[in-house]
């Protein structure tokens, strides 16, 4: 079983740690036609990537205040939407088997959503928490897992990365940490050279007070 050693261990949260599947497309469905843009065109980009940074993508014509005001539906929309959020398989056992100081969630969701889901989920509640409320440009640039590493005391190349989608993938590589990748969203995401698991249950951590061994 390969392994590394690592200072401290980032997790995406949506496809990495939750099950968030059916609330994720429902309410962007709902947004692909309050925004007139056909779902075909919309469902590349609702993995992994903040809403803003989509609509500039989708919709570049919409001011500041449409944006501002589709972000709110969105975070209104699935912040409720929880009935169906559950735990990725072995994401409690993963958790649990880590000291409270050596992990981190980085998430491209704001933190009313994350903590909705966290809590959904029945997942704990983390110590460092990285929401694209704390940073100016979310993934695929590397400010989230830079900050997340700065968060939990360790030099990005010390972190490694679990990500489900291309977008989380390309922000842990930029950050300068290794990444793993579940398959869970994306079957085809380790044609991007990363290692790749079907979920967490695929991996084994142990901690001591030089880091983590990370076995998968």
């Amino acid at each position: 079983m390969p392994h590394i050693s690592v200072a401290a261990v980032l997790f995406d949260l949506d496809g990495t740690l939750v099950d968030s599947t059916g609330s994720v497309e429902r309410n962007w469905r709902k947004l692909s036609d309050g925004i007139g843009v056909p779902w075909p065109q919309v469902q590349p980009w609702i993995h992994g990537i903040p809403v803003p940074q989509v609509l500039a993508r989708l919709r570049p014509d919409f001011t500041p205040e449409q944006v501002q005001q589709w972000r709110q539906f969105m975070i209104d929309g699935e912040a409720t939407d929880t009935g169906d959020v559950v735990p990725i398989p072995g994401a409690l056992t993963a958790l649990d088997e880590l000291p409270t100081n050596r992990w981190a969630i980085v998430t491209s969701g704001p933190r009313r959503l994350a903590l909705a889901r966290i809590n959904a989920a029945g997942l704990p509640l983390p110590r460092h928490l990285v929401t694209a409320d704390d940073v100016a440009v979310g993934k695929p640039d590397p400010a989230p897992f830079l900050l997340g590493a700065k968060t939990v005391g360790a030099e990005p190349a010390q972190c490694v990365a679990f990500e489900d989608s291309p977008a989380g993938v390309q922000s842990a590589r930029a950050a300068g940490m290794p990444v793993i990748a579940l398959t869970t969203t994306h079957p085809e995401i380790g044609e991007l050279g990363v290692p790749t698991i079907t979920d967490l249950t695929q991996v084994e951590f142990s901690a001591d007070r030089a880091g983590v061994v990370v076995s998968y």
